[in-house]
């Protein structure tokens, strides 16, 4: 039989196509368990009141939580930031608790959407950005976590859907409205397997509001939480305290918040 060196090739750079792809998702997850076990280790503490965060890295981060309190017998409430995250606590036997119980925590660990050189966030990709900022708001730290792919100079070079902006689901075409005003483009946030729009944990929509360049984001934060009819947004402004950035070649970066007088030097 005569077999074609084309097709051959092409079969080659198929195979290699997939074997990259497939070693590059393995890098990626590899950081966010890197990330995720460092954060864990370096800030849990015996008797700590923990704000267990969302997505994809904290899946990680309960994994290393759980055997922390196994093997150092450390004794930690968990207050979860989703349904997902109450899963995974309850999953892992930990302590479930919530913020009527613990309304004051000492710690929240959650990831990242994106993460500028400020330590401002983008969160919500995952819907869940109105419980996770009431979590952290109710914490002493927050301890961000993520992959290399979210760390950026400026919000948007990684993060290109917008900001996620949960909405009443009445309110929400003049809430466009009004983002539109704000030079921002609004989209309406659209369930893959279902009709009609994604309904959040506290029955609200989202709305992606798309952005380009640097803005004043505590400005932007605080004229969008003015407007009615917006319950919360993905802006995370003075909240983080450090992160960590689980690297491709296996390390770990750590990034703190600027002081006030590094921020003035950039000016």
């Amino acid at each position: 039989a005569v077999v074609s060196t084309q097709s051959t090739g092409g079969v080659f750079h198929f195979m290699l196509r997939r074997a990259l792809a497939s070693a590059s998702k393995m890098s990626v997850e590899s950081a966010k368990d890197a990330a995720a076990k460092r954060a864990i280790q370096e800030n849990v503490k015996d008797g700590c009141r923990l704000g267990v965060g969302s997505g994809s890295t904290v899946v990680y981060a309960v994994k290393h939580l759980e055997t922390l309190v196994k093997t150092a017998g450390f004794k930690v409430t968990c207050v979860p930031t989703s349904f997902q995250a109450r899963n995974l606590i309850i999953e892992a036997g930990l302590e479930l608790s919530d913020l009527g119980r613990t309304p004051i925590l000492d710690l929240v660990v959650d990831g990242a959407d994106e993460c500028d050189s400020n330590l401002t966030l983008i969160k919500g990709g995952g819907g869940c950005q109105l419980q996770e900022k009431v979590v952290a708001s109710a914490a002493r730290r927050m301890v961000v976590i993520a992959d290399y792919r979210k760390k950026s100079q400026n919000l948007g070079e990684q993060w290109s859907k917008g900001i996620p902006i949960e909405v009443l689901p009445m309110a929400y075409v003049p809430v466009m409205g009004k983002l539109r005003e704000f030079g921002l483009d609004p989209v309406l946030r659209l369930a893959a397997n279902k009709a009609g729009p994604v309904v959040t944990d506290n029955g609200n929509f989202v709305v992606d509001a798309k952005f380009s360049g640097p803005h004043n984001w505590d400005l932007l934060e605080t004229k969008l939480c003015r407007t009615p009819g917006i319950v919360e947004t993905g802006l995370f402004v003075d909240m983080a305290g450090m992160a960590y950035f689980g690297m491709q070649d296996g390390s770990v970066e750590v990034v703190h918040k600027p002081t006030k007088a590094q921020d003035l030097s950039k000016n």
